[in-house]
């Protein structure tokens, strides 16, 4: 299938991926300007899963004060050499990121963070809320799996939809970095700070 040369333009301006990659990603979807962006977005995601393993020490720590100077956050975000660090795409992830914790208020950088006292008590609160409506055993188990994926989504940072684009997770938008520069990519830690919250 012969693919437009617009059209390959037009994939390249909203997705930045390279013209072989969008041809490919084209023919592989029919001339799909929309099937083409999901494709590179998986082939992404699996690219990020390779370089996963592979040591991230370099980096920068983020930090944006919110304009009414009371909220603010620190972060440090790693990749693995100086030159991806300093670039304008790196920081610009940054920032999205220290954003996003301004916004959403995030206590747990991934669901691997969250204690598993935490995790028992929200279970026993949400199966007792079940119960209480005479739910049978067999729903409660589904509601209580279900009300679980929530709370991650609500207070695991890696698991929030990005504030800019509610169609990824923070996850996803770090795995669209890691496939968009080439290399690994750690967010290692988090801190926000508001005035007046208790430390």
């Amino acid at each position: 299938m012969k693919i437009d040369p617009r059209t390959v333009k037009e994939l390249r301006e909203k997705t930045g991926a390279g013209v072989m990659d969008c041809n490919t990603a084209l023919a592989e979807c029919s001339g799909s300007v929309s099937e083409a962006i999901e494709w590179l977005r998986r082939k992404g995601h699996s690219a990020a899963e390779k370089k996963s393993t592979r040591t991230a020490s370099q980096g920068l720590i983020g930090a944006y004060v919110h304009f009414d100077g009371k909220t603010g956050v620190l972060l440090e975000i790693n990749c693995e050499t100086d030159f991806v660090a300093k670039t304008d795409e790196f920081k610009e992830l940054s920032r999205d990121i220290c954003l996003q914790i301004v916004a959403t208020s995030p206590k747990y950088l991934s669901r691997d963070h969250v204690p598993a006292d935490v995790i028992e008590k929200e279970k026993q609160a949400y199966a007792k809320d079940a119960r209480q409506t005479g739910k049978p055993e067999k729903t409660i188990e589904k509601i209580v799996a279900g009300r679980l994926e929530k709370f991650y989504a609500e207070d695991c940072l890696f698991d929030q939809p990005f504030v800019k684009n509610q169609d990824i997770t923070i996850q996803g938008l770090i795995k669209e970095k890691i496939a968009r520069l080439g290399e690994n990519i750690v967010l290692r830690r988090f801190a926000r700070f508001k005035v007046g919250e208790p430390a």
